[in-house]
């Protein structure tokens, strides 16, 4: 009876997952074009939604219980008590609870979703979602294709909210276009999801259906060329460089890869004499062009500088912060527009320099070093899963470890993808046995097998998964 119940709920678990990926995908459209009205409430959508899927994982024993959640409840609860005290003096009671509030939200509420998503999902799972990215991937490449041509004070440029504002401009007329999210941030973190399902796609025979992967491949080429943002790129980039390590590792994948280059490259013949991407990749290329010069360095030092500038901001801000900091939220934009009224950056736009300015030297950097041996503990795993040839989990890894890392949370679209591809990561080694590269994993009912957690699942739930520990939060 107890095993039943159990299943009843990780049905339940998984159906509210797929409600967050749904937010996260459509918030933008809700805040612009349907409900513009409620535009604030909507940024925080997914919230309610993490805490259902919190308690519906407490329920059926998958809450992690391990070192990392015990180090981020300590940071994150005196981080909470210091901000309360260093901002008791300047703010009255609600914009106090409000501000600090929303930055506790930033900052630790989401993180535990990497590891309920990591237990909750199998490899299957993770690859039924890919087959939904890839799908969505089209419309979405269409969607941004007419917000590019598009005048920028167009309606279907519109950015949330009910104000005149306007989407970033990307040169010569154009925005950049942000499709289904609010901003442009949204595109650069689903191309490269859509990026690192496709590759797995190239490299492992019927995993998707060959239509779905040219046409795909397709939209993912006409993203990149009118997204007018250098990150997209970069973010793409990264994900096809976990080719090198897949081929060191795994030579077996090149023989796959290889039968699918022909038709990349005529994917890219065809997408090049698109008007609309002749358009677009001018528009990049004097971005690229232009920044160079204005740094005085070449485009590739462009590209590294932009990556790296924002870890070393942070260190630079670690003598002129506050023992204390500013206090949780201040340097969010939501803390910003609970203080002001309006959305703007009050301490810095970097992530790194916001947490050292927000939680101080102690407790910032110790919040950032916990995000630092997360995402390097996630490549580890993703590696170790590549020797046992799985290859999805090193590429959703590239896709989304930067957000992690260095991602603005303040933003939630940014912390919605960081949390997400980072427990997908996790949930693709939970496969019943090791898979050779081009060889699919038969689902259970077809191998008749029992699938089984990854090691690194089992680890997770610990004595948490016997059946003859208390339903009892006190006891977990």
């Amino acid at each position: 009876m107890q095993s039943a119940t159990n299943q009843r709920v990780l049905v339940h678990l998984k159906r509210w997952i797929w409600v967050y990926f749904f937010f996260l995908i459509f918030e933008g459209t809700f805040r612009k074009w349907i409900l513009p009205q409620f535009s604030d409430v909507l940024l925080v959508v997914r919230d309610p939604v993490v805490l259902i899927i919190y308690m519906l994982a407490i329920k059926a024993r998958l809450f992690p219980r391990n070192a990392y959640m015990l180090a981020l409840a300590i940071i994150a609860l005196l981080s909470w008590l210091v901000s309360l005290v260093v901002l008791e003096p300047f703010l009255s009671l609600k914009p106090l609870i409000l501000v600090t509030g929303f930055g506790f939200r930033s900052n630790f509420l989401h993180l535990p979703l990497i590891f309920v998503i990591g237990c909750a999902l199998d490899a299957d799972d993770v690859k039924k979602l890919g087959r939904w990215v890839l799908i969505g991937l089209i419309p979405i490449a269409l969607l941004l294709a007419i917000q590019f041509n598009a005048a920028p004070d167009s309606a279907i440029n519109r950015t949330a909210g009910l104000g005149e504002t306007q989407q970033i401009t990307a040169g010569g007329g154009k925005i950049r276009p942000p499709g289904t999210f609010s901003f442009v941030s949204g595109v650069i973190f689903y191309a490269a999801l859509s990026a690192a399902y496709l590759l797995y796609g190239a490299l492992t025979r019927g995993a998707y259906r060959n239509w779905l992967l040219f046409s795909g491949g397709f939209a993912l080429v006409v993203t990149i060329g009118v997204s007018g943002s250098r990150s997209v790129l970069l973010a793409v980039l990264v994900v096809v460089a976990s080719l090198l390590l897949i081929i060191v590792v795994r030579p077996g994948a090149v023989n796959q890869f290889g039968r699918n280059l022909l038709i990349a490259v005529v994917i890219l013949m065809v997408a090049i004499r698109l008007p609309i991407f002749k358009e677009g990749v001018h528009v990049l290329s004097d971005r690229f062009t232009a920044v160079a010069e204005a740094e005085e360095t070449s485009i590739a030092g462009g590209l590294l500088a932009r990556t790296f500038s924002g870890f070393t901001e942070g260190f630079l801000f670690i003598p002129h912060a506050p023992i204390g900091g500013y206090g949780l939220g201040i340097g969010t934009n939501g803390g910003a527009k609970f203080l002001t009224g309006r959305a703007m950056f009050l301490l810095t736009e970097g992530e790194w320099g916001r947490v050292v300015l927000e939680s101080g030297p102690i407790l910032g950097v110790a919040y950032l070093l916990w995000r630092t041996i997360l995402t390097f503990h996630l490549g580890f795993f993703g590696f170790r899963q590549l020797k046992r040839g799985e290859i999805l989990p090193i590429m959703l890894y590239c896709a989304g470890f930067l957000a992690l890392l260095n991602g603005q949370f303040g933003q939630p679209t940014n912390l919605g993808f960081a949390v997400f591809i980072s427990g997908l990561c996790l949930a693709a080694g939970n496969t019943p046995a090791p898979a050779e590269v081009g060889t699919p994993v038969l689902p259970e009912r077809m191998s008749g097998r029992i699938a089984r957690r990854s090691r690194y699942a089992e680890r997770l739930h610990g004595a948490a998964a016997r059946q003859d520990i208390p339903d009892d939060f006190v006891d977990r």
